[in-house]
């Protein structure tokens, strides 16, 4: 399997180089020059295959000769290694719980994945490579657990100061070791830019091996299409195709679901439920694609106003709206309807969700009114702890600390103030 630039003015790549870089050297994003398509046999005896020899037999086509396929097979068993169960909550509506990983968020099975190949295809490297990562809330976590001790990488996670939740930032500062942390002051679509930006600084590139293990890099944007196949895998058999509502920010997480629907898994439709920051909401309504500034809301990991990902989405449906519009509804929601949707789900399933989830939620509710013979999951995509005083302010109740969490809330954090990216640079420069 070969890769492409999206911007069209790069070498293609193979899958080694593709997450080496991170990013292709013309800015664009890595995408895959076919999608594996997989026929409706595999997908009616879904049930019939192993967790494990389900993630191999999809990753593979992706992967290719870069890694072993027995090398796989243990990348794959150890980023699967906890549970993603598919909770019913009354017939035809359910909810998909992607938190039972070590840091308690969705990002674990991409970070787990990226991680572990990432050491595979560097162990014979005498060069050290520096994974730099921006983070709206859960990908600094993720990426600083699975990379935590990795030989030969550094991990340096840059995060908006202030605008992320207090246990999303212990995550990402207390690790020490090869993770670092650098609180910006600004957005998350800055600390993205500057990413960016240091991939094309040839002082940075000519000093360092850099790679990113934002949803960009095809490491953790590919692997992340196995929940949404587990959870298919979960439903009866021979079910009418789903419908998957996706609490979404940068676009990575919906975009990898999408391209399990392109490899044949079935559904009947996406729901891209946004916070207020709705530029793809506004693009689906009236086709333009017009960010506007980065508003903070309880829902911090999907504050993100010019998604990176949505490239790739439309680049899966070939740019063609119409096929787009048939497969892909948005619709945005307040903070006032976030806690509307937390309130909802404890009133009548005794559910306790997190600000993401309940706008993945809300968004499945105002679809299913007038759709209601599928299936319908929304992604519950971090533990209502790591939102603790949203919550239990919400709805007036006390959350027991899971174990994953209690281990990071006693350690002190230690991360470094920036305001530029004169600043991150001289700081990846120095160390």
């Amino acid at each position: 399997m070969k890769y492409f630039s999206l911007n069209g003015k790069a070498p293609n790549a193979t899958f080694a180089e593709a997450v080496i870089r991170g990013i292709a050297p013309d800015r664009g994003l890595y995408f895959p020059e076919r999608i594996p398509h997989f026929d409706a046999d595999f997908w009616t005896h879904l049930s019939s295959y192993s967790i494990p020899d389900i993630g191999v037999k999809l990753m593979h086509p992706f992967v290719g000769d870069a890694i072993p396929k027995k090398q796989l097979e243990q990348i794959v068993l150890e980023t699967l290694d906890f549970d993603i169960p598919l909770v019913r909550l009354k017939d035809n509506l359910y909810t998909l719980e992607l938190y039972h990983g070590p840091t308690m968020a969705f990002k674990d099975v991409g970070a787990r994945f990226m991680a572990r190949c990432l050491g595979y295809l560097m162990q014979d490297s005498k060069e050290e490579v520096t994974v730099l990562v921006a983070t709206s809330g859960d990908t600094g976590g993720a990426v600083a657990n699975g990379f935590f001790q990795v030989p030969g990488v550094r991990v340096v996670i840059l995060y908006p100061e202030g605008k992320v939740s207090a246990i999303q930032e212990k995550q990402l500062t207390t690790l020490g070791h090869n993770i670092s942390a650098l609180k910006v002051n600004g957005s998350f679509d800055d600390c993205q830019q500057m990413v960016k930006q240091a991939f094309l600084d040839p002082e940075l590139t000519q000093h360092l091996k850099l790679t990113s293990a934002n949803s960009i890099n095809i490491a953790r944007w590919i692997p992340q299409l196995l929940y949404y196949v587990l959870a298919y895998r979960q439903l009866e058999p021979n079910t009418t195709a789903p419908v998957f509502s996706v609490p979404s920010g940068n676009f990575g997480n919906i975009c990898a679901g999408m391209l399990a629907h392109k490899m044949g898994m079935p559904c009947h439709q996406f729901i891209a439920s946004t916070n207020s920051n709705d530029t793809v909401p506004r693009f689906m309504q009236g086709q333009a694609y017009r960010p506007n500034p980065t508003r903070p809301t309880l829902s911090n990991a999907m504050d993100v106003s010019d998604p990176s990902n949505f490239v790739r989405v439309l680049q899966l449906f070939n740019e063609k709206f119409q096929d787009l519009a048939a497969h892909l509804t948005s619709a945005s929601y307040t903070d006032d309807q976030t806690l509307e949707g937390i309130k909802k789900l404890y009133k009548e399933f005794q559910y306790i969700a997190d600000p993401h989830g309940a706008i993945g939620y809300m968004g499945l509710v105002d679809y299913v009114a007038s759709h209601s013979e599928n299936p319908a999951i929304f992604l519950e995509t971090a533990h209502p702890i790591k939102f603790k005083d949203t919550v239990e302010q919400c709805l007036q109740v006390t959350l027991p600390i899971p174990v994953q969490i209690q281990k990071v809330i006693e350690k002190d954090g230690n991360a470094i103030g920036v305001q530029d990216y004169s600043e991150v640079k001289a700081f990846l420069l120095s160390s």
